[in-house]
């Protein structure tokens, strides 16, 4: 008896998966052995070589991100936000195509300046920013620091020898209706101060009569993977009016807006991603038309894009350890990663695809569960997930599109090391951030 006599829910056809370039990193192909290529480079050869799990980033996709931003924002700043995926080297790739930097922590802040950054172009972010890390912002240069909190305003105020620029949060009560731990624009949640209300004009107050510290601009950011436009078209209205009633209160003309970044990206076939073309329009029409309405003078125009950035340059490998048959449910094949290298499945309800990377599979197909190593039942990395039937342990598995928010968040958990970061372009591999081992975790812990 055959596996799909066993198991006929298994043939659902033969159709091979395709490699969506939506997903891809654009320098994706097959190579005439039949194995997936990334910056010309066979991502089997990079498991063989460095092992699995492992990060793979695209430079060359990377890169070219940024320039689409710069492409379709000329007059804005383009800051890129760091705890998307953050390392000497891409702090280097971004800077060198221009963009600025957002840190949210002095660990992030380290990196950014190892990689010899402009520290008057990286940006303090954060809700809550300890008094030593607002210091160590201050005596390293830093061009901005984004205030969220009265207490910060005393904070600052106090360290502050020589004048800071500094930006103040607003939520712009925008609700952009997702997944509630990235609905950040709303007005009753831990960020910034609401709209149009008397804590802003309080901070703004504060802020202004401190000597050594120079309110430039208003921020916001109103959440996260928002696939339309129409929600930055109405934060650019609500933002300028604002500003506009802060001039009238307090006599200060703003001359900065941040809008934050937010913009979706495709994880799966089919799933919504930001039009850059059209944002551009409708931020630089809304823009006039509130600038116009308000008589207020045109601000400079910032955006924080993160996972737009490295999202889509990112693909993680994996290895198949076994493949289980429920007979009645579910397929799951197990590979050796899982929720310590992806946890955004866990955290957000992610959905992710995956194809065999080794090889080009041609024949039948199944719908699998891609199901983590690790001692929990919540352990999933992709469901619904199209892969050969013929599929064997030890065969390796590409996941694309994570690049953003998998090492950033990634964890030791069950004693199991960090993966590295391989970067690729032009044929070449190079390590960016090497295997986390078990003499790492161990050399922590000195309880003995």
């Amino acid at each position: 008896m055959t596996l799909l006599e066993i198991f006929p829910s298994l043939r659902d056809g033969g159709m091979v998966p395709r490699l969506d370039p939506t997903i891809w990193p654009r320098d994706t192909h097959y190579d005439g052995e039949g194995r997936i290529t990334v910056g010309n480079v066979a991502l089997a050869d990079i498991a063989d070589q460095y092992g699995t799990p492992t990060y793979v980033l695209d430079e060359g996709e990377v890169r070219g991100r940024c320039q689409d931003y710069r492409k379709r924002f000329p007059d804005a700043e383009i800051i890129y936000a760091g705890k998307a995926l953050l390392t000497r080297a891409v702090a280097e790739w971004v800077t060198e195509e221009g963009l600025s930097l957002d840190v949210c922590s002095a660990g992030e802040l380290a990196v950014a300046l190892s990689s010899w950054a402009d520290p008057a172009r990286i940006m303090l972010h954060g809700n809550g920013k300890p008094f030593g890390e607002l210091e160590t912002a201050i005596n390293c240069g830093v061009g901005r620091i984004v205030v969220d909190s009265l207490t910060e305003i005393t904070l600052l105020s106090a360290l502050a020898s020589r004048p800071q620029r500094v930006l103040l949060r607003v939520t712009p009560d925008i609700d952009v209706h997702g997944h509630p731990a990235v609905r950040t624009g709303v007005t009753d949640q831990k960020f910034g101060f609401p709209i149009g209300g008397d804590a802003v004009r309080e901070a703004a107050d504060r802020i202004l009569r401190q000597p050594n510290l120079q309110l430039v601009g208003l921020h916001c950011h109103i959440g996260s993977q928002i696939g339309e436009t129409f929600p930055y078209g109405e934060a650019v209205r609500r933002m300028i009016g604002e500003m506009s009633r802060l001039r009238d209160e307090l006599g200060v003309e703003l001359t900065e807006l941040d809008l934050g970044g937010g913009h979706a990206v495709a994880y799966r076939s089919g799933d919504p991603a930001m039009d850059l073309a059209e944002l551009s329009d409708i931020v630089g029409d809304s823009l006039d038309a509130a600038c116009i309405r308000y008589g207020f003078p045109q601000p400079k125009i910032a955006l924080e894009p993160g996972r737009a950035i490295v999202a889509r340059a990112g693909v993680t490998l994996y290895r198949v350890l076994s493949i289980k048959h429920v007979e009645g449910g579910h397929t799951y094949v197990t590979v050796d990663g899982g929720m310590s290298d992806n946890p955004r499945v866990a955290l957000y309800g992610a959905r992710y695809d995956a194809v065999v990377a080794n090889r080009h599979p041609t024949g039948e197909h199944m719908t699998v569960t891609i199901a983590g190593r690790h001692c929990e039942a919540g352990d999933i990395l992709a469901h619904d997930v199209r892969l050969p039937v013929d599929l064997r342990p030890g065969e390796v598995l590409a996941m694309p599109c994570t690049g953003a928010y998998h090492h950033s968040l990634a964890s030791s958990y069950n004693g199991i090391g960090r993966p590295p970061i391989v970067a690729v372009r032009d044929g070449r591999s190079r390590e960016l951030v090497r295997r986390e081992t078990i003499d790492d975790l161990l050399c922590r812990d000195i309880g003995h």
